[in-house]
């Protein structure tokens, strides 16, 4: 098996190199996870007021806001992924967030990220997860 990280400084991106992105997340590993992003990176989140959720730009900020994702849901997990490279420029991931909500309920939804690529890495993470009712404990 190739070193995701070393084709993450290729010009091509692989699944295993998106595989080891996704175990950076379920890790809550955050230095992990920037090693896949620019310099430059733009996360726009699942949710919020724009009509891309909430843009969040630059890699210090976009740091934070995948710190925040544990904070808010410390148990949460990506489960199932499945990875697909669309073409030079884009790949999408697909698979189930659970977690649990800060008043207690469960979440089980599926989701997909959206990657815009660039230079061997992801410039562009864009959510996009399901609208369902929270689980009954």
């Amino acid at each position: 098996m190739n070193n995701p990280m070393t084709q993450a400084k290729s010009d091509s991106i692989t699944t295993d190199f998106l595989d080891a992105f996704s175990k950076a997340w379920n890790d809550h590993d955050v230095e992990a996870l920037m090693t896949f992003m620019t310099e430059d990176c733009v996360f726009h989140t699942a949710a919020g007021s724009e009509l891309q959720g909430t843009t969040i730009s630059g890699f210090d900020d976009v740091r934070d806001a995948f710190e925040q994702v544990w904070k808010t849901f410390p148990d949460v997990c990506w489960k199932d992924a499945e990875h697909t490279i669309l073409s030079g420029s884009k790949a999408i991931t697909e698979s189930t967030f659970c977690a649990t909500k800060p008043d207690g309920s469960r979440i089980e939804a599926r989701m997909v990220d959206v990657f815009t690529l660039r230079d061997g890495k992801i410039a562009v993470k864009n959510a996009f997860r399901k609208d369902r009712p929270a689980l009954v404990v």
